[in-house]
């Protein structure tokens, strides 16, 4: 197996480790996917700072707002990768999360994140994280 296929192995289980997280509920591990001066842009256009932030929010999302929610997201297959060099890559991927009441549940949930990864003492993280709801493109912008 080559390095590249290697990489590409990593980064899929840290996005796996993410979406385990999120359906754990648990704000420290998802947290835990992030450098430590991370930079996440949620799709209400919240900036959060740092891994500690980023996981003391989502606990607090989890323990609320978002208690018994579940992320699907892209398969690692479907992640779109491209690397800046061996050790910085930018990931787009799609997810949606379902909240546990389906009457509370819309269907236009659907979001898509840009994300930069980044191998850091062998391991991939997330240090860059911006999620937005997908929206269709007007006519004629295709």
């Amino acid at each position: 197996m080559t390095n590249h296929q290697e990489n590409l192995i990593a980064i899929g289980i840290l996005f796996a480790k993410l979406i385990e997280a999120w359906n754990q509920g648990n704000g420290e591990l998802f947290g835990s996917c992030f450098t430590e001066d991370a930079d996440y842009v949620t799709f209400m256009g919240q900036h959060l700072k740092g891994r500690k932030q980023i996981a003391d929010v989502h606990q607090m999302l989890f323990a609320g707002p978002l208690k018994d929610s579940v992320m699907v997201s892209s398969t690692t297959a479907d992640l779109q990768l491209r690397f800046i060099t061996p050790d910085v890559a930018v990931v787009h991927a799609i997810g949606e999360v379902h909240l546990p009441v389906p009457s509370d549940d819309p269907n236009d949930r659907g979001s898509i994140n840009t994300n930069v990864v980044v191998k850091e003492n062998e391991e991939w993280k997330l240090t860059a994280f911006h999620n937005c709801r997908i929206q269709e493109m007007p006519r004629g912008a295709r």
